[in-house]
């Protein structure tokens, strides 16, 4: 229940102009100063101080990201509610938000073309790697055969990347939300999601091995090629877990031991694969169960090649009290 003061300052916070148009852009974008700077005209201080309201009134919340900050509307809890009651009586078509909205869409554009040229610069690495395993729709179809159906009441990426994984996963899902530590791959994923109208999917700068969400929060995390680059992947086996509902399932895709010592020197592997009997370790310490994975082997065109593991495991259930 939202306190007497805690209404008043968000009824202060959303009744300004100019914080209502950022709320309103908000509520469908994750958005940085600068994008806001761009849609809205005013300047980056000005901006910045009603910004700062927001998120004091619990209205967005700030999302660092290296030199950039993003911001979104909330997406839970009190905030989230005031928000649905004052755009339940607002109209969307009047002029500011609709001038707002054509402003906006320029800039998705400019964030596409931005994200482009980024994939463009590393394409020929990331179909050379590629060609080296199976093909990814067998493996997406397996991913989503051990998932379920669903639905998930939230789904966490860790290692985003491109944002692959919350396109697969988004219609099952009531939100999902993706970390990574590469700005540049994350604006690859926003660009993605926004194109194929994956509405309820986020991403945000995150570190696999502290992850900025609570406890239990996740029904299904995944770690899709991740594990690789670590030095500690234990420590984000160990994360996962703890993001775990009892009963969540983990998904972890990464490569079989393997001798391609090119891997580390051109495309910054730390590990030469992942063995099952180490994952199982790291398994075991998370209080998680780990079933055997299942393997894709590369392409028999492919020399040398990939062989690419799935493993599924859960975190136990609550155990039921029993009658007296």
């Amino acid at each position: 229940m939202t306190t007497f003061d805690d209404l008043l300052d968000k009824l202060k916070a959303a009744g300004e102009p100019t914080r209502l148009r950022l709320l309103a852009l908000l509520r469908h974008h994750d958005l940085s100063v600068g994008e806001l700077v761009q849609v809205l005209g005013q300047s980056q201080p000005r901006l910045s101080h009603h910004l700062k309201t927001l998120a004091e009134s619990g209205l967005a919340e700030r999302l660092p990201e290296g030199a950039f900050v993003f911001y979104r509307a909330a997406r839970a809890g009190a905030g989230l509610a005031f928000l649905d009651g004052l755009f339940a009586q607002a109209s969307l078509e009047a002029l500011e938000f609709q001038e707002d909205r054509d402003k906006l869409h320029e800039v998705m554009q400019a964030r596409a073309a931005e994200a482009e040229a980024y994939f463009s610069s590393i394409a020929e690495n990331w179909d050379s790697l590629r060609a080296l395993h199976f093909p990814n729709e067998a493996i997406e179809d397996t991913l989503l055969d051990l998932a379920g159906p669903g639905p998930y009441r939230r789904v966490v990426d860790f290692g985003t990347g491109t944002g692959r994984m919350l396109q697969l996963f988004s219609p099952r899902a009531v939100e999902a939300e993706g970390i990574d530590f590469s700005h540049r791959m994350l604006t690859v994923a926003r660009a993605n999601l926004a194109q194929v109208g994956a509405s309820n999917s986020r991403v945000r700068f995150g570190d696999v091995t502290a992850a900025p969400f609570e406890d239990a929060s996740a029904d299904l995390v995944i770690v899709h090629q991740v594990l690789h680059y670590l030095d500690a992947p234990g420590e984000a086996i160990a994360e996962a877990a703890r993001l775990l509902v009892p009963g969540g399932t983990l998904l972890v895709i990464d490569f079989a031991p393997h001798d391609l010592e090119f891997l580390r020197a051109e495309h910054g592997h730390r590990r030469l694969g992942v063995r099952h009997d180490a994952l199982a370790d790291w398994a075991r310490q998370a209080g998680l169960n780990l079933e055997a994975p299942r393997s894709f082997d590369p392409p028999e065109m492919a020399e040398p090649g990939l062989t690419v593991n799935i493993w599924r495991a859960t975190k136990p259930a609550l155990k039921k009290a029993k009658a007296a």
